[in-house]
């Protein structure tokens, strides 16, 4: 296929270049036509067209390494792109070529002869062009259509469509809560997973390490999980960013969808960029129940804290709750009063006064009278 392509060439520029020669010797004969003796009229056209016939078969094999590297590219890039995506990049470029054929006809009405030497090919050079641009125009423009309307829909019961198309990276897969998320009906949208997302799972399960491998093996566990149940498209489509997070943003600017993460950094990086962010963890933290200064409460203190006399325990979702006078009940549960809350980056941190042990029977009138 390499030779052919290169030998088609060379003859497509031989011929192009001994016409161009032919056209130059013709015009070199109106230039001189006064000098220039009958004899020579014959060899002037033989050697102009001997010349064009030589400058086309030197520039046959750097055009034909060219045309064939991009032909290569071209095949090469079909092949990464998924189905859905060729067809309607083909049915974009019928229409680009349609549109490109009433503009040639617009270019075949203007006339290019009073150019010297290359007039006669300025038209056909101007056709090749636009056919060209408005094809490669038309594929692309129909293969983003794949993005607007053909990826999958939900439909719920009252038949809304919900159509967003929602990114999933490689740190909300392994967080998991994905699937709860799904299936509670907090999270609409069709899930689509990059193929460059999923081998950066597929590299985390083959990780030395036992803790990425086991990260890894769970999140393709989930997404195992959510294909069988239909609720994710895996899609292959070529980013030329370097880095998953890059990709992810330029892809999630370019479809557009919805970007959902855990990752913080990325979600900080994706915002700034225009990117519309899905940000797991801010909406477990903001589904935090509110405890408030006042508050009564009972809870087991775990450990003993820093400063004297101080008790840690802990909240059902997570948040510390730093007790004083609770060290006296590590393991036990006690009552508690709320002081305040202080807000740190990784979370909210409660701190509360110690009441006593914890007793179902008393009133929280009675539990403050004791201290």
């Amino acid at each position: 296929m390499h030779k052919f392509l290169v030998r088609l060439f060379a003859i497509i520029l031989v011929v192009f270049g001994g016409l161009c020669g032919y056209s130059l010797s013709r015009y070199t004969e109106r230039f001189f036509s006064e000098s220039l003796p009958d004899s020579l009229v014959l060899t002037n056209s033989i050697a102009m067209i001997l010349l064009g016939i030589f400058v086309g078969y030197i520039l046959a094999p750097i055009c034909g390494a060219i045309v064939v590297k991009a032909v290569e590219a071209l095949a090469s890039t079909l092949q990464k792109l998924p189905v859905q995506e060729v067809l309607m990049g083909s049915i974009g470029l019928l229409f680009g070529l349609i549109v490109a054929f009433f503009v040639n006809l617009a270019i075949d009405s203007i006339s290019f002869g009073a150019i010297p030497v290359i007039g006669d090919y300025l038209g056909a050079l101007f056709v090749i062009i636009s056919t060209v641009f408005l094809g490669a125009l038309g594929a692309w423009f129909g293969s983003q259509l794949v993005y607007v309307h053909g990826l999958r829909t939900l439909v719920s019961s009252n038949d809304l469509v919900a159509s967003r198309a929602v990114l999933l990276d490689t740190s909300a897969i392994i967080d998991g809560r994905i699937a709860n998320l799904r299936e509670s009906g907090f999270l609409e949208g069709v899930l689509v997973v990059p193929r460059f997302v999923l081998q950066e799972l597929q590299l985390l399960a083959d990780s030395e390490d036992n803790l990425k491998r086991n990260r890894g093996r769970r999140g393709l566990d989930l997404l195992n999980d959510l294909r069988n149940s239909r609720d994710v498209e895996i899609i292959d489509r070529h980013v030329k960013e370097v880095g998953v997070d890059a990709k992810l943003i330029q892809l999630a600017l370019t479809m557009p969808a919805y970007l959902c993460t855990t990752d913080y950094n990325l979600a900080k990086v994706a915002s700034v960029q225009g990117v519309r962010v899905l940000n797991i963890n801010a909406l477990a933290n903001a589904l935090k129940p509110v405890v408030i200064a006042g508050e009564v409460m009972s809870l087991k203190i775990v450990k003993a804290g820093k400063e004297p006399g101080q008790g840690i325990g802990y909240l059902d979702d997570g948040a510390m709750v730093v007790v004083e006078g609770g060290k006296r009940s590590v393991g036990e549960t006690v009552d508690l009063e709320i002081t305040s809350m202080v807000q740190t980056v990784a979370g909210r941190m409660f701190f509360g006064k110690y009441l006593g042990k914890a007793a179902t029977s008393r009133s929280a009138e009675e539990l403050k009278a004791i201290n």
